[in-house]
């Protein structure tokens, strides 16, 4: 049976730009620490763990950092596999084919202005404080 889980706060929507710095939190995934990163890409909020196809580790070579030089794809730091921003689909490097699981994600507005959300489900949820 699914669980109801609330709607987290990411940041404001004018925060993520296209191509540029994302915004990381803290999660869990599989019983075990994880992160989540939401970008921005050709006017949409997207959503991903922060886990390569390839590797399972982080992508982003400074926090926050997740495009390649062009801000057109997303890029591993590690070795280089590229995704890209909009289905989280690697089209380059070692794990062409494999995908960034996504989260979902929602722009809505609230009486402190735009704001970016983020719908956890059963298996990808907020980091317990």
């Amino acid at each position: 049976m699914s669980e109801t889980h609330a709607p987290v706060r990411v940041c404001a929507a004018a925060e993520l730009v296209d191509g540029g710095a994302g915004q990381r939190l803290n999660a869990t995934y599989a019983g075990g620490d994880a992160v989540v990163f939401f970008v921005r890409y050709a006017g949409e909020a997207y959503g991903y763990l922060n886990r390569c196809a390839h590797v399972p580790m982080e992508l982003d070579w400074v926090e926050g950092q997740f495009f390649e030089s062009s801000g057109l794809y997303l890029m591993c730091a590690t070795h280089g596999a590229i995704y890209q921003p909009e289905t989280g689909k690697c089209v380059g490097g070692p794990c062409r084919g494999g995908r960034l699981r996504p989260v979902r994600v929602e722009e809505r507005d609230t009486p402190e202005g735009r704001a970016v959300f983020w719908l956890p489900d059963d298996d990808l949820r907020p980091k317990s404080p």
